[in-house]
């Protein structure tokens, strides 16, 4: 299986990982509904939470925190900076490419 942080790995079930976060399990699920945690699930059709998920949710409390985002805001925001990573991993990936080249 495939989530939207990479390929399936076992990951820990959403009462582990909101207390992992010092979240409430239902602000868990309620990041997930809104889109802005995407958790892989297992065979058996359960979320399962990653380290990448962790991740998330840090830069979600910074941003709500920080910032003040309400949760539509989060949404772009987090949109805007996942197309980032992978904007600057494609150039990253372009510019060892041309490295090469050159020293060809």
């Amino acid at each position: 299986m495939v989530g939207a942080y990479g390929t399936y790995r076992a990951g820990v079930t959403i009462e582990e990982f909101a207390a992992a976060t010092g979240l409430h399990p239902e602000l868990v699920r309620r990041y997930v509904t809104l889109g802005l945690i995407e958790p892989d699930t297992d065979p058996d059709g359960r979320l399962r939470f990653g380290t990448a998920h962790l991740t998330r949710v840090a830069r979600i409390h910074r941003l709500r925190t920080g910032l003040g985002l309400n949760y539509a805001a989060l949404g772009v925001v987090l949109d805007l900076l996942d197309r980032i990573e992978e904007l600057e991993a494609a150039l990253a990936g372009r510019t060892a490419t041309t490295v090469r080249v050159r020293r060809r």
